[in-house]
């Protein structure tokens, strides 16, 4: 055994390492970057400016197009009375506001009505440009995505409102077939045969093609159910609040009412010897008739078969063609630089 002391020394601790400083970008680098992010804003800001006058720019193309059309409905309005037509642009200001009624029921979250409105005037001129409604529904889309609405749940609103339309469009024309048995001329009306099976067979073609897709394409499957979840949840809760029952069906109801109002009101400023019932009637049965066609806005299709309809009910051929060029010269092309001006704005200020 050692009689040394024994040594108490604590050992130092090993000195840290000390990191060595991590290299600084080059200013090249540094410059190179905030050249490709000035770019990438320059780029956003052009596309945003080029989505903004695109509106302008189709309208623009669209009636240098059919400029004979609107020459020769507006040279009729111009000898027509312009009380009835100011009754005609007040119908017509209405069916923004219908519009946008049924755009609140068909959800449960709510929106700002001055923007829903203003989103809705932009629709109209969308809706005019693409067929099938594809214009309109993708504005409300970007407008309800934009208030923070989930793709789920805009999307079913979306296929609501595509759904209830229809609906409230047939009630209402069952309770004029009812109120007015005297003013049907089905025999002149209904179409022949071949012409109901080519309907049904592009009814069932399009069905099934769609369940088709959504049952072999597997990426379809999972948004298209989780839609169809969304969409039966939102009509539970929406049917339990009066307010939006009657915003969706009440809207949806009034539409056709408030487009015959137009066309019966445009009509009496030319002097057309229908009765508000049979024009309102006469709307109803052609709109169903080729609804389904998909034109922008139902223009072509619709008018066709509304001057057949009013000529059945007794209208000269003459009025009634003036009538319904008035009606899309006062519905489509009046509004249509305000709204593409309402759609470049709300573009412009990232409402869309």
């Amino acid at each position: 055994m050692s009689l040394l002391p024994l040594d108490t020394t604590v050992p130092r601790a090993l000195p840290t390492p000390t990191p060595s400083p991590s290299p600084s970008p080059s200013p090249s680098l540094t410059a190179s970057s905030s050249r490709s992010r000035s770019r990438f804003s320059a780029a956003a800001r052009l596309t945003r400016w080029t989505l903004s006058l695109l509106p302008i720019l189709l309208i623009g193309a669209w009636a240098v197009l059919d400029w004979r059309a609107v020459r020769d409905g507006a040279a009729r309005l111009a000898s027509a009375d312009p009380w009835w037509l100011l009754a005609a642009a007040l119908f017509t200001c209405l069916g923004w506001v219908a519009a946008a009624c049924v755009r609140q029921g068909a959800i449960p979250d709510r929106l700002p009505p001055g923007l829903l409105l203003a989103s809705q005037v932009a629709a109209g001129t969308a809706n005019h440009v693409l067929p099938a409604s594809i214009g309109a529904h993708a504005v409300t889309l970007r407008f309800l995505q934009g208030r923070g609405i989930p793709l789920a749940r805009a999307t079913a609103s979306l296929a609501l409102y595509s759904l209830v339309k229809p609906i409230a469009k047939t009630m209402v024309l069952l309770v004029f077939m009812v109120a007015f048995p005297e003013l049907l001329h089905l025999g002149e009306l209904v179409p022949d045969e071949r012409t109901m099976l080519l309907v049904a067979g592009a009814v069932t073609l399009g069905f099934g093609s769609a369940a088709l897709l959504v049952t072999t394409v597997r990426p379809l499957r999972r948004p298209a159910l989780d839609c169809v979840r969304t969409a039966l949840t939102d009509v539970r809760v929406l049917h339990t609040r009066p307010a939006r029952i009657l915003a969706l069906w009440g809207g949806s109801a009034a539409t056709p009412l408030l487009q015959g109002s137009v066309i019966a009101t445009v009509g009496f400023s030319l002097g057309l010897p229908l009765s508000w019932a049979q024009v309102i009637l006469a709307l109803l049965l052609a709109s169903t008739a080729v609804g389904a066609v998909p034109a922008p806005g139902g223009i072509g299709p619709v008018d066709a078969a509304l001057v057949f309809t009013m000529v059945a009910f007794g209208a000269p051929i003459g009025i009634a063609t003036a009538t319904v060029i008035g009606y899309r010269v006062l519905t489509v092309w009046v509004p249509l630089l305000p709204g593409a001006l309402v759609l470049s704005i709300l573009v412009h200020r990232k409402v869309l």
